[in-house]
């Protein structure tokens, strides 16, 4: 039997984010074009050699972005939308990140979740314009490692039929007209390869693990019928992940070279898909073995032992034994770590140690023996030790979790009843305006707190600057205007890090970095241990901002199903399990706002949505729990305590009613680059409870102009009551400069003025 490592995808940031910092170097031209692209070409063959190096057999090239894979496909097919004025050559680097990130005259593209995960990308806009292949960057990547360094590599591009299901701007009626209008191109790029020497090509099909309607397992099997017809030689690995291959039996049979399923996620699915109808004897089969999506270290002898499991079960000849999933998703090397408690570090496995994981199974499987002595007792050892820490027998935890009842899920009295209460309590204006929480971490802000961490300052001279500059914004947001405060966030470095750092349960990496979009980069706190709430955590800053203006300041809180979604989750209790520890421990925090008198209190759930399983018919059970999550956290407030929530950057238009179902007194979502979709979705799904449409992307440096501002408003008039209208931005304002958020306030709170005269005027 022929046994090959590989892995799926590479991360492609760097031990230390050296891809980050390159790219934000070309945004603020602080190196010129010329050097930028020499960089990213060191960074992709550095890439290379280092899983060359530990010991991977099949490496991938197409894996590396200058921002977003989705994006680079659609910039390869000409998916330029006409608003970048594109003149029909290959795409330039300005043009390219102004559908990334907007530019002073044009809005960025849309932008949303990468299936069920942390990474979000960039949505291609079809437009019904011709189509054609702009420049093959792909075959480039493969060329540079065969003439740069000697290899052969697996090429990876997204499939037609997972880029035209993430796409927009058609309907059911053309999406076979638009797939066909691809698929010479798709075509054109696989005999491309061919010709350069490409031995495999790696079509990547995640949707395929979605539910499939029967016009779509058809349209499945028309595109790669063709693509066999028009390619022959090409020889396709069809990779799937995150869940089991639907309608198996059927897209099993496709004409392609091999077929990788995934057995982390999966595992259920797949292995009664092969229980049931075998595998075909003359594909490869991919073994998605090894969770490209967790940090937790293997256990190596049961790997081994389902590795073979699925070998015999499928009888297939040939098979690669990967990842999951791209190895993206997770940070790089455990070896930047030094100061963890060493219990836990031994039991952690990032990007590097996962492709060592996979060639030391692959070794086993293939030639009967483990490379290396104790690499088997030692990943067994490894997890029992962690599972014997105090940090997971915390008694008093256990004890909050066993006192739960129902009661303890529900608001006292209804939506409207609350409403009225706060009305009178609250005594704010029609429309009012406010922001999600945090305000730009400027230079000196991260400076001094890198000072602070590297204890160059005191404590003391840490707290003082940041009440300072608290104190600072607080005037800012009473000189534009706002009517409900922030006191700006500036001690956080993350909305979750900051939490995790204070409760119990929790560990903190030093660069364990991963990409949430672009080049933002997150480092997610690792769950551990059993979660406890041991002191304040947000009173004193909220406290203190309050003091200093007569308006309203918001408490502001992550909440327990983000703070979830957002970290590396133990995987020895279930993850309702883990959640309702969180909350619980929110829910003390929320009692020692209230104590100290703040009426507003904000959870954000940007992440509720991203943790749902992919097919819908699966949702129900993690929506009961994660919707009971929030309302344990929140539930115990008086009437007159207004709960915000927030969320951003997912599909609204079939997630209202768990929406609803969360019963916040007020919820901002991102409209700015969807307006127009959620408007038709509220229209048809009305939504009774507050809510803020936020009426400008705060994902791009431009500055929306009082009349954009103004439509977003009237058009959001047409499905909100004035009673329920609340104006913000669609997200948190850090990652922006000072002068160019100050400016968008200013025409924010301009329009909101705006707005109630001409309100005024009509009554």
């Amino acid at each position: 039997m022929n046994l090959v490592s590989t892995a799926i995808g590479y991360p492609y940031i760097g031990d230390n984010r050296e891809w980050k910092r390159c790219v934000e170097s070309f945004w603020k031209d602080a190196i010129s074009e010329e050097k930028f692209i020499l960089e990213m070409k060191a960074s992709r063959l550095n890439n290379l050699k280092r899983q060359q190096s530990l010991g991977l057999e099949i490496l991938t090239v197409g894996d590396f972005t200058f921002y977003d894979r989705m994006l680079d496909l659609a910039t390869m097919f000409g998916l330029v939308p006409a608003r970048y004025e594109w003149t029909g050559k290959e795409v330039d680097l300005t043009t390219y990140y102004a559908m990334a990130r907007g530019a002073n005259h044009v809005v960025a593209c849309e932008m949303t979740k990468w299936f069920n995960t942390n990474y979000h990308y960039i949505v291609p806009e079809y437009e019904g314009k011709p189509l054609k292949l702009t420049k093959n960057y792909i075959l480039d990547y493969f060329v540079e490692a065969k003439e740069e360094l000697g290899l052969i590599t697996k090429p990876t591009i997204i499939g037609p039929f997972t880029f035209v299901q993430l796409a927009k701007g058609y309907d059911a009626k053309s999406k076979a007209l638009f797939i066909l209008k691809l698929l010479p191109l798709y075509a054109q790029v696989f005999q491309q390869l061919v010709d350069a020497g490409a031995q495999w090509i790696q079509v990547e099909e995640p949707a395929l693990v979605l539910s499939l309607t029967a016009d779509d397992v058809k349209l499945v099997q028309e595109i790669y019928k063709q693509l066999a017809e028009e390619v022959p030689a090409a020889q396709i690995m069809l990779q799937t992940y995150f869940e089991g291959l639907s309608a198996y039996e059927e897209l099993s049979q496709l004409p392609v070279a091999g077929i990788g399923l995934d057995f982390v996620h999966g595992e259920e699915e797949n292995m009664a898909s092969l229980r049931k109808h075998g595998f075909p004897k003359d594909k490869v089969l991919g073994i998605g073995m090894v969770n490209g999506r967790d940090i937790w270290r293997a256990n190596l002898a049961e790997k081994a032992m389902n590795t073979q499991a699925v070998l015999l079960l499928s009888g297939v000849k040939e098979a690669w034994i990967q990842s999951s999933c791209s190895l993206q998703h997770v940070p790089v090397t455990t070896k930047s770590e030094t100061k963890l408690d060493a219990t836990l570090t031994n039991a952690l496995s990032f990007a590097d140690e996962k492709i060592v994981e996979l060639t030391q199974v692959t070794s086993y499987v293939r030639d009967e023996a483990w490379p290396g002595n104790k690499s088997v007792s030692q990943s067994m050892l490894a997890t029992e030790a962690l599972a014997q820490h105090k940090v997971r027998k915390n008694a008093r935890v256990k004890e909050l979790v066993s006192q739960v009842k129902p009661e303890h899920f529900t608001r006292p009295i209804a939506f409207k009843e609350r409403q009225a209460l706060q009305k009178e309590a609250l005594h704010l204006p029609d429309y009012p305006t406010t922001t999600i929480g945090s305000f730009p971490q400027s230079d000196l802000v991260k400076r001094t707190r890198t000072a602070w961490r590297k204890k160059e300052i005191t404590d003391s001279a840490y707290a003082e600057f940041v009440k300072s500059e608290t104190a600072r914004w607080i005037k800012i947001q009473d000189e534009i205007g706002l009517d409900v405060l922030v006191h700006g966030e500036f001690e956080r470095t993350d909305m979750v890090e900051y939490f995790g750092e204070k409760l119990r349960g929790f560990a903190f990496t030093e660069k364990a970095w991963v990409v949430s979009y672009g080049s933002r980069c997150v480092k997610p706190p690792i769950i551990y241990g059993d979660v406890e709430w041991t002191a304040p955590m947000t009173v004193k800053e909220v406290e203190e901002a309050q003091q200093l203006t007569s308006k309203y300041v918001k408490g502001m809180l992550t909440g327990p199903v983000t703070i979830l979604n957002w970290s590396f989750v133990r995987d020895d209790i279930s993850r309702e399990q883990v959640a309702n520890q969180i909350a619980l421990a929110l829910r003390e925090e929320i009692q020692a706002l209230e104590d100290a008198g703040i009426a507003i209190i904000q959870v954000d759930e940007p992440a509720l949505r991203e943790g749902l399983p992919l097919r819908k018919e699966n949702w129900a059970e993690y929506l009961s729990w994660a919707v009971n999550a929030f309302k344990l956290a929140t539930s115990s407030v008086k009437n007159e305590t207004q709960i915000h929530t927030h969320m951003c950057y997912c599909e609204f238009n079939d997630f209202i009613e768990p929406i609803r179902a969360l019963d916040a007194d007020v919820i901002s979502i991102e409209t700015s680059r969807s307006h127009g979709e959620l408007i038709q979705s509220l229209k048809q799904n009305p939504y009774e409870l507050g809510i803020g449409l936020g009426v400008y992307d705060i994902h791009s440096p431009r500055v929306p102009s009082v009349e954009e501002i103004d439509t977003i408003l009237k058009d959001s008039l047409e499905i909100i009551s004035k009673e329920q209208f609340w104006v913000n931005p669609d997200c948190g304002l850090k990652t922006r400069h000072e002068e160019e958020t100050i400016a968008s306030l200013k025409n924010m709170v301009a329009a909101t003025k705006k707005l109630r005269q001409q309100q005024q005027q009509t009554v």
